[in-house]
C-alpha cells in the first residue's frame, strides 16, 4: 500500500480532526502539557535548544509552546498538506526527504509516521537521522495501541498503517538513543546520560 497523498490532508481533514470540538483528536491541553514535558526534560538533559523543526505541524501547536521554553531559538514548520501551507505559512515538504541547511537541535515528529507505508516510514526514520543533532520527539500509534484498545476508535483516523511498534524502535534506534516518554537523542549528541537513563546509548 501507498503512503497518505497530499489531497487526504485538505480543509475537510483538519476541520474534522483539529477545528471541530465534536470530533477533533486535538487537545490544547494536552499538547501544552506534553511540550513542558519535553522541553523541560531536554532542559534537565542539558541538551542545547537553539533550532526547533516541527515536521508535519499541522496547525502549528507547538510553536507557542517551544517558544516559552526556548525563547531565543529558532522554529522551522513543514508540512506535506498544501492546505496548511497556504494558510499558515509553513515551508511544504515531507518527513521522508525534507533535507535542510543544517541538522536541528529538536525535530518533532507527532502523528506523522503512522500516515507513511512500511518503506516510506524507514525512509523517513532515517531522514530524521540526518536532520536531528539532539533531540527528538516522536509519536506515532501503533497496532498494539489499536489491539489494546488505547485508542478512540470513533476519533482516530481509520486510514493510518498500523505498523508494529518495533518497526519504529528499529528504524529509530539506528540513529537515537530512546530515552523515555517519546524522547530520543541523536548518536551525534554530546550529552551525558546514566546507564539507566536511556536504552541502547551507543
Amino acid at each position: 500500500m501507498q503512503s497518505a497523498s497530499d489531497a487526504w490532508f485538505d480543509e475537510a481533514y483538519y476541520q474534522r480532526f483539529y477545528f471541530d470540538k465534536k470530533t477533533s483528536v486535538v487537545d490544547p491541553g494536552h499538547v501544552e502539557r506534553l511540550g513542558a514535558f519535553v522541553c523541560s526534560y531536554l532542559q534537565y538533559l542539558r541538551v542545547p535548544v537553539a533550532r526547533v523543526l516541527d515536521v508535519g505541524c499541522g496547525i502549528g501547536l507547538w510553536k507557542d509552546v517551544v517558544a516559552r521554553h526556548f525563547p531565543l531559538a529558532t522554529f522551522q514548520g513543514v508540512e506535506y498538506s498544501p492546505y496548511l501551507c497556504q494558510r499558515f505559512g509553513w515551508q511544504r515538504g515531507s518527513v521522508v526527504d525534507y533535507r535542510a541547511d543544517a541538522p536541528f537541535d529538536l525535530v518533532i515528529c507527532q502523528g506523522v509516521l503512522p500516515y507513511l507505508s512500511a518503506d516510506d516510514a524507514k525512509a523517513a526514520m532515517a531522514n530524521l537521522g540526518r536532520l536531528c543533532r539532539g533531540a527528538l520527539y516522536v509519536e506515532a500509534v501503533t497496532r498494539e495501541d489499536w489491539e489494546l484498545g488505547i485508542l478512540d476508535e470513533g476519533l482516530t483516523d481509520a486510514r493510518m498503517f498500523r505498523h508494529r511498534a518495533q518497526l519504529y524502535r528499529r528504524g529509530l534506534s539506528s540513529h537515537f538513543a530512546e530515552v523515555g516518554g517519546g524522547v530520543w537523542l541523536s548518536e551525534h549528541a554530546e550529552v551525558p546520560l546514566f546507564a539507566l537513563e536511556s536504552v541502547g546509548r551507543r
